[in-house]
């Protein structure tokens, strides 16, 4: 309220008492007291941070929001069985992918969400796995306490996940490009029916794929049609799962995998082929590169490289299959 005063060029007279802003004794009496005011604030602080840090040593919780997989009962945290089990399946997959990108992807096309209902993103899950208190312990700048709560991840278990994540971002990124399946092996070919194969090379410690002709391979002559020789792999892989997305998306080819389905299996739903097929982008996201592999394998049959571009030939017969499997968790939901 002082400051107010003196921004505004207004001083305080007190009727009742001897306390006159306008006057000498009056300021000093008054920074006397504002002096004394922020002495107390501060002795008050340094008590409620003395309080807290003793309180965390000795393994109590000391409010805010619980982190997914507790719930707070009694001032204290309990497990939610519900959570944890997200919890434990979110440190276990880390683990087996070893990326936190892929990983999150796969979530958020799952539809796991945070405490609070929120997708889980890349953030949100190098929080989750850097939360002490999934081990049973308390954090207090930058310490840990032994806590009162039920750990729901075992030592074992929390190591393997930050071995991983002691590596830099870089080279677990280049460790994860380096188990990726080569996408078109097998299917993919030059104008002239020549076939690629997926090749590597290392400049330093950076990795190189490509796709490259059998006849540039074994030194055979070719003709001036062939198209190029050698591809890079990410380029090429990429303009091919688009084309594949781009191909599904056609109304043409929903109606051809409908037909097929249905002299298949006569009890076709057509608005879950439909759903399904608006929904793929999502199911790509969520897949491990081995996963993307195999769906590329069933979808293509065909991939031709040549000067004039690419063509793309589509096996509509495996487009049922893989709609198949991603129609049959959301049957069994509603059949329940």
């Amino acid at each position: 309220m002082v400051e107010i005063f003196d921004r505004n060029q207004v001083t305080f007279v007190s009727v009742t008492q001897s306390f006159n802003t306008t006057t000498s004794m009056g300021r000093l009496t008054l920074n006397i007291l504002l002096s004394f005011a922020q002495f107390e604030r501060d002795v008050i602080g340094e008590r409620i941070r003395d309080k807290f840090a003793a309180s965390r040593a000795r393994g109590m919780w000391m409010g805010g929001h619980p982190p997914l997989g507790y719930d707070v009962r009694d001032r204290k945290l309990v497990i939610n069985e519900v959570e944890a089990a997200t919890v434990r399946m979110i440190f276990e997959r880390f683990v087996t992918a070893g990326s936190a990108t892929m990983l999150a992807r796969a979530l958020v096309a799952e539809g796991v969400t945070t405490k609070r209902g929120k997708p889980i993103d890349k953030g949100a899950v190098y929080k989750l796995l850097n939360n002490r208190a999934y081990i049973g312990a308390t954090v207090h700048k930058g310490k840990a306490y032994a806590g009162e709560h039920e750990a729901i991840i075992d030592q074992a278990l929390w190591d393997k996940v930050h071995s991983i994540l002691q590596e830099s971002p870089r080279l677990r990124a280049k460790n994860t490009r380096r188990q990726t399946p080569a996408l078109l092996k097998g299917i993919i070919f030059t104008a002239t029916g020549a076939a690629m194969t997926p090749t590597a090379t290392k400049k330093g410690t950076r990795l190189y794929r490509y796709y490259a002709s059998m006849d540039l391979i074994r030194n055979r002559p070719t003709g001036e049609t062939c198209g190029p020789l050698r591809l890079p792999a990410g380029m090429v892989e990429d303009a091919v799962v688009g084309e594949i997305r781009r191909m599904i998306r056609a109304p043409e080819i929903a109606a051809r995998t409908i037909k097929l389905m249905r002299e298949d299996s006569p009890p076709v739903d057509e608005k879950a082929v439909v759903r399904a097929l608006g929904e793929f982008d999502q199911l790509w996201a969520a897949l491990y590169p081995a996963e993307q592999a195999r769906i590329v394998q069933l979808l293509v049959e065909r991939v031709t490289v040549g000067e004039s571009g690419m063509a793309v030939d589509l096996r509509h017969e495996g487009l049922g299959s893989v709609l198949r499997d991603m129609m049959t968790p959301r049957q069994t939901e509603t059949a329940a």
